[in-house]
């Protein structure tokens, strides 16, 4: 067994025999300067009583030094994952001394050099179970205790953890940092970052409390860093939280810090927050971009009552916390901020995330049976997010917004510092609404799949039948020939079939408003509407839900893929929703490569990358729309040569009037000259040169690696699959240029390889690499009998490996299905 994945049976087991009661935690980093030395020394003091003579702890790190519980020195029982110690009492003291690893995966304590001026940088990501690689401890989310951490960093730097500092010694070189305790937390969401960071502060206020506010990043990233743009964001979220939850926010201080090669979008620590720095834009942003930022912004700040200070048991539960705060990014962002639209977004794009993932094999639902860590690590995914926050805007409609919100603060009130399940968080929205959720628990939160609503002569047809309230929005052309909300008729359904007496018009939109969480089909005349005249819908969520509608029925192969194109090409360039114009153009780009047969396949390259040129040139000049149009530009470039000379003027000479080619927007650029055999080697040195920064790095291995060369290819299939130095970031890169260009007549050749190495990467590589290469480099082939095949021969490969490999063959089972369609 490997001892690592832990169960969830016997963690249960564990918490019940023991009760921690307080954390120290001394790592001493004085050294991370020093890049040839591998590890840390991290010393644990651990407080707990005890029911059972032994238990363990779990770490995994270089070594585990010495161990003394009670204050007698032990022997070391340390396998690599678990140690084990003995001899307890009622109420015992181990000390563990042991040294950690530096990370390169984003996974425990990540180090990162940065190119551009030599400084580095430390930050630590632990979600679900990767504190261990950092300090011993009892890693489940629900064996919460206070933490004080002691950090010894070199004397220049910033050193950050969860809480404020309590104690600094200086003495010149060395710093030695003492934070106050945590109230009590799990050991996921313990956080410490140290590095020359550049930071900003401000302050929230409201009545009696003051909350100090700090945002870090990179020294070399500063002169970017809009820092006032999301001190305001903050603000308003702290102020929307204040008055909506009712509970003063506990964590005494909120640091927001932007890293590199992060693995996630960002982590909901309490007190300090980490994100991506992809947040803080090195060039000219979309609107969709800033509102995506705000949305995780407060997403984030969510959790520090729904995640933070109220957890769940185990990772079954994770919906308690990520439901809750998908939706909360999206109602904040739109009744607090500027982003008034915030529901369009999330209408198109995040649901589209759930219905794909909702329609795999290996769908479960919101409250899903995690069994292990590896199955939880999987479990971050579109269903506990989108789909949860979807379901849980339909509560909020069924017990009625203000009853949500006061069950809400009777939740935090009872549990606040504890661990919940999903009958504590029914047992409070029931007091409030005099509802019985039970049912509703059972038809949303506890069964698979989505369904699809159809308007069929005077019924609304629905699979895979639940009970939903929806609206039906009848369009009807005004004297202007915009499209615009005629009648709106709101039901409830519940049957495969409700009659709906609906008046005729020219555009008849099921689930108007996204009042429930179901794909819906256009009927004929709607259909035939949209085709001729998606540009005249004027209401931004109204547009957003066609074209969720028309993607969801091209995916399904009931839209021919090449109508759906055509409506791309002739409305995208008029649609003024960044957020929904981002995701037709991506939605284009798929279609291109997975849905259509390959004769079509050619002639839409060309044709998309025209249309992609023409509106790049025709957009206004410095508009959102023209950034986006040059990016997928260079995204059709990457496919199709034909306008390989213009890509390298513009590289040469810039591009139309008003567009910054940012040097991101550069790397896209020469990504497509690159794999379409237009760039010379030294070319992409020559602009690694003008970028030396640690993207422009990361960008130079994706490009070096997408030339159309079968030795190029060899090298970067065993840099991937080999190079154990390549960070998370760099094995990205590499694989995506292994990708690039969609050659599979240079790829093929590596895909019995590929089945050949799955079980050593699982076994070899951390989860988060081994995902990536699993993923990344599953074959694009034009058969299933290669997946089919690993399949029947390792159904006794660990779960979470199957679960991924069957999710791939899905997605290829679906392209090959829709594009015989096509």
């Amino acid at each position: 067994m490997n001892t690592a994945n832990l169960t969830r049976s016997e963690t249960a087991a564990r918490s019940a025999a023991v009760t921690v009661r307080d954390y120290r935690v001394d790592l001493d980093l004085s050294e991370a300067t020093d890049q040839t030395r591998a590890g840390f020394a991290t010393t644990t003091t651990v407080v707990f009583d005890a029911t059972v003579e032994q238990t363990w702890l779990d770490f995994i790190g270089l070594a585990v030094d010495s161990v003394t519980v009670n204050g007698a020195d032990v022997a070391v029982d340390y396998d690599g994952a678990r140690l084990t110690v003995a001899g307890l009492a009622e109420t015992n003291v181990v000390v563990v001394r042991a040294t950690g690893a530096y990370s390169r995966s984003g996974e425990g304590l990540h180090r990162f050099l940065d190119p551009v001026d030599g400084l580095t940088y430390l930050y630590t990501q632990y979600e679900p179970a990767d504190a261990r690689r950092v300090f011993a401890c009892f890693e489940q989310p629900d064996m919460k205790a206070p933490f004080t951490f002691a950090v010894t960093a070199p004397a220049d730097w910033q050193v950050v953890s969860n809480r404020p500092y309590a104690a600094i010694q200086n003495n010149g070189l060395i710093q030695n940092v003492v934070f106050s305790p945590t109230l009590p937390i799990s050991t996921y969401i313990t956080a410490v970052a140290a590095g020359p960071y550049h930071r900003v502060e401000s302050l929230w206020t409201r009545g009696d409390l003051t909350i100090p506010l700090g945002i870090y990043c990179r020294a070399s990233l500063a002169r970017y860093l809009d820092a006032d743009t999301i001190f305001e964001v903050t603000k308003q979220g702290l102020d929307f939280f204040a008055e909506h939850f009712d509970y003063p926010y506990p964590w005494g201080k909120y640091d927001q810090v932007f890293v590199p090669e992060y693995n996630l979008g960002a982590m909901e620590n309490p007190g300090l927050v980490t994100f991506t720095e992809a947040y803080v834009f090195r060039g000219a942003a979309t609107a969709a971009q800033y509102e995506g930022r705000a949305n995780t912004i407060l997403h984030e700040m969510a959790h520090m009552w729904f995640g933070d200070l109220v957890t769940m048991v185990w990772w079954d539960d994770l919906w308690l916390k990520e439901s809750f705060a998908d939706y909360m990014g999206a109602l904040v962002s739109s009744e607090a901020t500027e982003w008034t639209d915030a529901w369009v977004a999330f209408a198109n794009r995040r649901k589209a995330w759930a219905y794909l993932q909702d329609q795999l094999p290996t769908t479960h639902p919101i409250v899903a049976d995690i069994t292990d860590l590896e199955a939880a690590k999987l479990n971050f995914d579109g269903i506990t997010y989108a789909k949860g926050a979807s379901v849980l805007k339909q509560l909020v409609a069924y017990v009625g917004r203000e009853e949500f919100f006061s069950g809400v603060r009777r939740y935090f009130r009872t549990h606040a510092f504890g661990n919940t399940t999903l009958d504590d968080l029914l047992t409070e929205l029931s007091a409030e609404s005099g509802r019985d959720l039970a049912g509703w628990a059972r038809a949303w939160l506890q069964t698979t799949g989505v369904s699809t609503l159809t308007l069929d002569e005077g019924e609304i047809v629905q699979t895979d039948p639940r009970p939903h309230r929806l609206a039906v929005g009848l369009y009807d052309f005004d004297a202007d020939g915009d499209l615009v909300i005629r009648d709106r008729v709101e039901l409830d359904i519940v049957d495969e079939r409700t009659p709906v007496a609906l008046a005729s018009a020219p555009l008849r939109l099921l689930n108007d408003g996204d009042l429930t969480y179901a794909k819906v089909r256009l009927d004929t005349a709607s259909l035939a509407t949209v085709g001729s005249s998606l540009d005249r819908v004027t209401d931004p969520l109204a547009r957003g839900l066609i074209w969720s509608a028309l993607w969801n029925a091209t995916r399904d192969g009931e839209l021919g893929a090449e109508r759906y194109l055509s409506m791309a090409r002739d409305f995208a360039p008029t649609e003024t929703n960044m957020a929904l114009l981002t995701a037709v153009l991506a939605n284009a780009s798929f279609t291109i490569g997975h849905y259509l047969p390959e004769p079509a396949r050619d002639r839409w390259r060309g044709e998309w990358l025209e249309s992609c040129w023409a509106t790049l040139h025709s957009s206004a000049p410095g508009s959102g729309a023209q950034l986006a149009w040059a990016r997928a530009t260079a995204a059709a470039a990457t496919v199709d040569g034909r306008r390989a000379t213009d890509i390298r003027a513009m590289l040469l000479d810039g591009g139309p009037q008003g567009l910054a080619l940012d040097p991101d927007l550069r790397w896209a650029l020469w990504t497509a000259s690159a794999a379409t055999g237009a760039a010379k080697v030294a070319e992409l040195d020559a602009e690694l040169e003008r970028d030396n920064t640690a993207s422009g790095r990361t960008a130079h291995l994706r490009t070096l690696a997408a030339r159309p060369e079968p030795e190029v290819k060899a090298s970067a299939w065993d840099s991937a699959l080999g190079d154990t130095t390549l960070t998370n970031d760099h094995l990205d890169a590499v694989i995506e240029g292994f990708r690039a260009g969609q050659r599979r007549d240079l790829t093929a050749r590596y895909d019995d390889e590929y089945f050949a190495a799955l079980r050593a990467v699982w076994d070899q590589r951390s989860i988060e690499i081994a995902r990536r290469i699993v993923v990344g480099l599953f074959p694009a082939a034009d058969s299933l009998d290669g997946v089919d095949r690993w399949l029947a021969a390792n159904a006794d490969a660990p779960g979470a490996l199957r679960r991924l490999v069957v999710e791939q063959r899905d997605h290829l089972a679906r392209d090959l299905r829709v594009r015989a369609v096509n």
